[in-house]
């Protein structure tokens, strides 16, 4: 058990370590560094839950992301290698009629993260969040930052995803 002081500190690292990566995963054309900043931003999130004391919903949260992060960094392999080792998702774009189960799959994977109901994503950054917003006080202003960055989360994953397979084909002849 942390003491109260060591709860406020490990919290708010969490929650502006969740805040700070999603913030650079919305600039990103790499698709995998999306990903990778997303994870940091998940990451993030788990740390807020040690620091108001809610473990079983930091693991949950961990056990949840582990399934969909593996999910989403398969399809983005698959899709890179299907793009002759192309990242950028700015030279994609209408792959879901290429790449139907890949794009599926993904798109399953973007719903999880992004926190949409049924999906595990969202019961996990939900009971982090419950976890913090019953704390109250300070807490409530992480709870606010915890918010936000979920909303953040949910843009940059659907816009990978619309980059990626949606609209028109943006990528090279020979590809």
């Amino acid at each position: 058990q942390l003491a109260p002081a060591a709860q406020v500190v490990v919290a708010t690292v969490g929650a502006l370590t969740a805040l700070w990566a999603a913030t650079i995963a919305l600039g990103q054309r790499d698709i995998k560094k999306v990903l990778a900043y997303s994870t940091v931003s998940q990451l993030g999130y788990m740390i807020l839950a040690v620091g108001t004391t809610a473990y079983v919903a930091g693991l949950f949260h961990l056990m949840t992301h582990a399934f969909v992060k593996a999910l989403v960094f398969l399809g983005a392999g698959w899709v890179i290698h299907a793009m002759s080792d192309t990242q950028d998702m700015y030279k994609m774009g209408g792959l879901f009629k290429k790449m139907k189960y890949t794009g599926i799959t993904m798109g399953i994977g973007t719903l999880a993260i992004a926190g949409i109901p049924p999906l595990g994503g969202f019961w996990s950054k939900d009971e982090i969040l419950a976890a913090v917003f019953e704390r109250g006080g300070y807490f409530s202003f992480l709870w606010v930052i915890g918010l936000i960055t979920a909303l953040i989360t949910g843009f940059y994953m659907m816009r990978l995803f619309v980059l990626v397979f949606m609209g028109k084909p943006r990528w090279d002849d020979g590809v």
